[in-house]
């Protein structure tokens, strides 16, 4: 035995120990909580820190925010501090914690200030506590500092205290996940004195938040949520604790309830009583029903009951289980060990009559039995009339006739089979043949068979085999005995063969719902549609029930039908009714319930994670529902529920994703109209004023060099503008380019005498193939391509000559623009032809807006082609962009083929 094990046979808990071993490969996470800035998180960290330091502890400051306090600067200094990144954003330079720069130094302890902190957009990580992540899977211990109005479950209530909605905030599981939490706690009155002070803010600052923030009432409450927090999460490192070392509750470091519920009218009282002590001592709390594991005592109205009390207690905020068993007081006991429950809240009645001395009640019996545990009892009122006892269920006449059939069947078939063997040998343990006939009438009909085949046996056994013979009459008092034991050995034996037949069939019944449930939650782990969802929640309910379903889905401000099966199934102006009452209340309605039950169907909500996402209808016949096919239902609406929540999340995140796209576009495209027409216009505005104002006086050479300014300027401007037409044409779908024969050459030949005109100081050499075919496209629209391709090539080219190439390839046409600039990085290469991206720096000219290459790859995907990019090209550098179109059938003319 291991020291992890304990002699009581208790293992910890496999899940907690790879935790721990996780958290021993990473870095350790120290987090200095407090209420409001000013209580002195980062004094507390930086005080700290310098005695590590001074033990000779490697520790170094990332990144700390003084804010202007002079006694907290002082506190950096002996400290080695690490420079930070300069980030370029909107014009200013900014300074950001240096992620790379903390991985290559790698000390032992980082500090890392203002964890809810949202980095400079371009940064690798959004936001910092993402970074610190990043530090803590290298290996890295770090230490920050958080207010705990930045936790993302309290941004509403700090919203709702204190009247300012905090943006920058941290998810919980952060906090969850860090190995200590260190809480730096200042009463609010001596808050305000360091604030009033200019302690906390500078002096013009002071008063403001003295009136809108640092308010008394909201400093208060604020502490209060620090403390809690801070006591919640040391109690989840006790329980984190217990489970490591296989302790088992209750452990008294903080209250936990455990609530036993059953379909009776007492357990709504029993929750909302618990949900009143669970607030009162800030203290989680369990729901658990229990059901037996041998047999099918569940009826269709008992679950329905219990999904309505389970739905209750999750709006109340409980944590719901169902368990399975046969003992209930040792389920009930082993689950609040394992979930280190100090107290037990279940109702208590009491049992009447003769119960009350022979069966103790489940309360009397969990109480004498919970040792160490508090058990709360949760009584009726006075007027409440007790429930009535439960009554066994009695088989119908036909069920009884044949159970009779059965048994005397088998009876007389084994009184016949041992008559004839006492014949031959008169055997004094014949009587064991009946025995073969209560145990077959047992498996065959049932318990009603198995008693009935008992006596009948009893009777034959004592008619054809005891003396005297042919009598019923019994004269030895042994054999009395013996047949008084024989009946009791069959009843017992019948009895405990029809249990298992029952157990049986009950455990066939489940393993078929299970496997049909599981059927059906793996093709829905496939649906990424809603409509894939609703269409296979439909059909598998109707081939499951074989009723008519309907699935209606919220629309604006009604319902709408989405799918119904079989498809011929319609709704009247009731069952609508009734729908939207189960969508607006959120409880069942129609047939068989007491809301509308003039309807054919009976809706239920589906209710996801998020609200209501729909109504399934399900029309109702004579025959109900069993209580399998209940408990199929509610699973299947439940996780058909989750699934449209799931689908519609996910469209939320594309129309997100989106409208993120349209606004990046716009920037972009703000920005470039912005940077690319103000440099042309204040040159042809400065050429113009210059003209305007020398006039004649001006020599010619100098007015034929600013004219030679505006006409280029002006040029510029217009393929600019070009540009931004001819992608809003390709965005649009406007784009359709003529399909006739084009001639490569002159299309190449003409593109490089354009771009000579605009570039005359670079060298744009040629080469194209003879015989080359012709090609099926626009040729206006052609020579943009390579006219962009080449004011590509020219600025990210230098000085170096620009070569243009075109040959055939197969059945293609390959035309080529090279540059022997620095090249693209492997990363880049697909990126290039995206809107707006502008790779390395140009040869100092404007840099355009980044659409010249993403117009090329739409016009030649337009006319049938492909583009791609290489780098380097040419003796590893330069870049290559290759376009590829089919070759025409015909030659160029005046050609030979």
């Amino acid at each position: 035995m291991t020291d992890n094990e304990r002699d009581d046979g208790l293992r910890p808990d496999p899940d907690a120990l790879l935790a721990l071993a996780e958290k021993d490969r990473r870095g350790k996470l120290t987090v200095f909580l407090g209420a409001a800035p000013g209580v002195g998180k980062t004094y507390a960290m930086l005080t700290r820190a310098g005695r590590l330091k001074a033990e000779g502890v490697d520790v170094v400051v990332g990144l700390v925010e003084t804010h202007g306090r002079g006694e907290t600067a002082a506190l950096v200094e002996g400290l080695e501090v690490l420079p930070r990144a300069l980030v370029e954003h909107r014009g200013r330079t900014l300074e950001e914690f240096d992620l790379d720069g903390a991985l290559a130094r790698r000390p032992k302890i980082v500090l890392v200030d203002e964890l809810a902190h949202s980095n400079t957009e371009g940064s690798r990580h959004p936001k910092r506590y993402q970074d610190i992540e990043e530090l803590i899977a290298a290996g890295i211990d770090v230490w920050t500092a958080l207010n705990i109005q930045h936790l993302e479950s309290l941004s509403d209530v700090v919203a709702q205290i204190t009247g300012v909605t905090v943006r920058e905030r941290v998810p919980d599981v952060v906090l969850k996940k860090a190995d200590e939490v260190l809480l730096v706690d200042l009463p609010p009155t001596e808050l305000i004195d360091r604030l009033k002070d200019g302690k906390v803010y500078l002096p013009e600052s002071a008063s403001r938040a003295v009136d809108r923030f640092f308010r008394l009432g909201n400093l208060t409450a604020l502490r209060e949520l620090a403390l809690r927090r801070t006591a919640d999460r040391v109690d989840e490192q006790v329980v984190d604790y217990l489970k490591q070392n296989a302790i088992e509750g209750p452990w008294a470091s903080g209250e936990r309830l455990l609530v036993c519920i059953g379909p009776d009218d007492l357990s709504e009282k029993v929750l909302r009583v618990a949900s009143r002590l669970a607030s009162g001592l800030n203290a989680p709390w369990i729901v658990v029903s229990i059901e037996r594991a041998d047999r099918e005592s569940e009826t269709t109205a008992r679950l329905q009951r219990m999904e309505a009390l389970f739905r209750l207690a999750e709006q109340l905020g409980a944590e719901t289980r169902r368990i399975v068993g046969t003992d209930f007081v040792e389920e009930i006991l082993k689950l609040a060990r394992r979930e280190h429950a100090t107290q037990i809240v279940i109702g208590a009645r009491g049992n009447r009559g003769w119960r009350k001395f022979l069966l103790p009640s489940l309360p009397d019996a969990l109480s004498r039995r919970a040792a160490g545990l508090g058990v709360y009892f949760v009584t009726p009122e006075k007027k409440e009339k007790p429930p009535a006892p439960a009554r066994l269920a009695l088989p119908g006449i036909a069920s009884y006739r044949q159970s009779a059939l059965i048994a005397a069947a088998l009876t007389g078939a084994t009184a016949l089979v041992g008559k004839l063997v006492f014949v031959f040998a008169e055997l004094p343990n014949i009587s064991l043949l009946f025995l073969l006939a209560v145990l077959g009438s047992a498996v065959l009909g049932g318990y009603v068979s198995a008693f009935i085949s008992a006596v009948l046996s009893a009777l034959a056994y004592n008619f054809l085999f005891i003396d005297p013979l042919h009598t019923f009459t019994i004269t030895a008092p042994h054999e009395v005995f013996a047949l008084v034991v024989f009946l009791s050995v069959a009843i017992i034996a019948g009895g405990f063969a029809s249990r298992i037949k029952e157990q049986a069939e009950v455990a066939r019944v489940r393993a078929t719902a299970l496997q049909s449930l599981y059927e059906f939650s793996r093709k829905l782990s496939t649906a990424d549609k809603a409509d894939d969802a609703i269409w296979l929640a439909v059909s598998h309910l109707q081939a499951s029930l074989k009723r008519n379903i309907v699935l209606l889905m919220p629309d604006k401000t009604d319902l709408k039908v989405s799918a119904v099966w079989p498809p011929d199934t319609e709704l009247d102006v009731t069952d609508f009714t009734a729908a939207r009452w189960t969508r607006d209340k959120q409880e069942v309605a129609g047939a068989g319930t007491g809301t509308l039950p003039n309807s054919r169907f009976e809706f239920r909500p589906l209710m996801g994670p998020h609200g209501l996402v729909g109504v399934c209808g399900i029309q109702v016949s004579e025959e109900q529902l069993g209580p399998n096919a209940e408990r199929a239902l509610s699973a299947i609406l439940d996780q058909t529920a989750i699934a449209l929540d799931r689908a519609r999340l996910s469209e939320e995140s594309v129309r997100q994703a989106a409208r993120l796209e349209g606004e990046r576009y716009r920037e972009a495209l703000l920005s470039s109209i912005s940077n690319d027409l103000r440099t042309p216009l204040s040159t042809i505005m400065s050429a113009a004023a210059s003209l305007r104002q020398a006039g004649d006086e001006m020599e010619a050479r100098g007015r034929d060099d600013l004219l030679l300014s505006i006409e280029e300027e002006g040029g510029r401007m217009s393929l600019f503008v070009s540009n931004l037409l001819d992608m809003t044409r390709i965005e649009a779908g406007t784009l359709k380019p003529r399909r006739e024969g084009i001639d490569v050459s002159d299309v190449i030949h003409a593109a490089v005498e354009r771009a000579r005109k605009y570039f005359p100081g670079t060298t744009i050499e040629t080469g194209i193939a003879p015989d080359l075919p012709m090609i099926e496209g626009d040729a206006v629209l052609l020579g943009q391509v390579l006219f962009n391709l080449l004011d590509n090539a020219v600025k990210f080219g230098g000085e170096e000559p620009v070569n243009v190439y075109a040959r055939r390839d197969g059945q293609d046409v390959l035309i080529s623009v090279t540059d022997l600039g620095k090249g693209v990085a492997p990363a880049e290469i697909d990126r290039i032809f995206e809107k707006f991206y502008r790779r390395g720096k140009p040869d100092g000219r404007s840099p355009g807006t980044g659409l010249g290459l993403s117009i090329a790859r739409g016009f030649v995907e337009a006319m049938g082609g492909k583009v791609h990019a290489e780098s380097p090209a040419v003796k590893k550098r330069g870049t290559r962009v290759v376009i590829r179109f089919p070759a025409g059938e015909t030659a160029r003319p005046g050609k030979a083929k």
